[in-house]
């Protein structure tokens, strides 16, 4: 078994009149994130680390943001695509482990139905998935609520033959 290890890292700016979906689950506030898909920066930095640890690209590779196609596109779906391609080259997920950094909204009571979500969409088990988020005590760019960004540790495993 050849174990292998991925990190992603995503960023998205406020944008007005949109809504701010985060691990596949609606949060209530007053702006959402600008992006070419729902710009859920959760799902996003998943991706990553999962591809990484594949050494199959990123996101933009795969779902390109010059792709029409991909124009307001559900990130859980496009989860549900990279977990198929992990599977085409033998991949399966141990677990992964992610932190959104956001000075507001407060996440706390929506984790576990973010993790639920992003459980179902990789067909793995709950216990699989931690979320966590924190704030950065009004520093940087999220802490001036300019933004959300996160990162996200991936454990995978492919059967060496």
């Amino acid at each position: 078994m050849k174990i292998r290890v991925g990190h992603g890292y995503d960023v998205h700016k406020f944008a007005d009149g949109r809504k701010l979906i985060l691990g596949g689950v609606e949060i209530p506030y007053e702006k959402g994130l600008l992006g070419h898909s729902d710009a859920d920066v959760l799902v996003h930095t998943i991706m990553d680390s999962l591809l990484g640890a594949a050494a199959l690209g990123d996101i933009g590779t795969h779902f390109p943001d010059t792709d029409m196609k991909y124009k307001g596109a559900d990130s859980i779906e496009l989860l549900k695509e990279v977990m198929k391609i992990l599977s085409q080259k033998g991949y399966t997920v141990s677990n992964i482990d992610a932190t959104v950094i956001a000075q507001k909204p407060k996440l706390k009571p929506y984790i576990e139905d973010m993790r639920k979500c992003i459980a179902n969409a990789m067909n793995t088990d709950i216990d699989n998935i931690s979320i966590k988020a924190t704030t950065e005590e009004k520093l940087g760019f999220t802490g001036r609520l300019e933004g959300i960004s996160a990162h996200c540790v991936a454990l995978t495993m492919r059967n060496e033959e």
